[in-house]
């Protein structure tokens, strides 16, 4: 075969370090859009990027040229330096160290975006904690609980 071909769409999470609600209304949805730009300058396709206080949700296109680690080190790394200069509020602003990265079927994207849209709503009735734990029964994840939460 002469060519590489790859559709992977991907569903990544992650939270603030210690689930600290920090994102905050001031800068929540700038926040989002520079996410979606780093994953655009790295040819990860966002589809849709959002979140609630504690963690964000991504939905991309994962590029055939990058590895999901090098994607997430900047995403995490340039994101968190950049939202601690637009508010003094956010000095203390710090990603997890880990994250969560799903595999999305073609014809389930319409049902993820719509699900990362409504993530407020979402959240009014489960915490962050039991939603990403019911992601990681639902494609049958080993976890050591006890590393879950830094």
């Amino acid at each position: 075969m002469g060519q590489s071909l790859v559709k992977q769409y991907t569903h990544i999470i992650f939270s603030t370090k210690y689930q600290k609600p920090l994102i905050i209304d001031s800068v929540e949805e700038e926040l989002y859009r520079y996410i979606g730009g780093i994953c655009k300058n790295m040819e990860c396709y966002p589809v849709k990027v959002g979140g609630y206080r504690n963690h964000v949700h991504i939905l991309c296109l994962l590029s055939k040229k990058i590895a999901l680690m090098k994607l997430l080190e900047v995403l995490k790394s340039h994101s968190s330096q950049w939202v601690k200069t637009i508010d003094r509020r956010m000095k203390n602003f710090y990603w997890q160290n880990g994250y969560g990265a799903f595999s999305v079927n073609p014809t389930q994207v319409n049902r993820v975006r719509t699900y990362i849209e409504n993530q407020h709503i979402h959240h009014r009735k489960k915490t962050f904690q039991e939603e990403y734990l019911e992601f990681l029964k639902e494609y049958n994840i080993e976890y050591d609980e006890r590393y879950l939460w830094d």
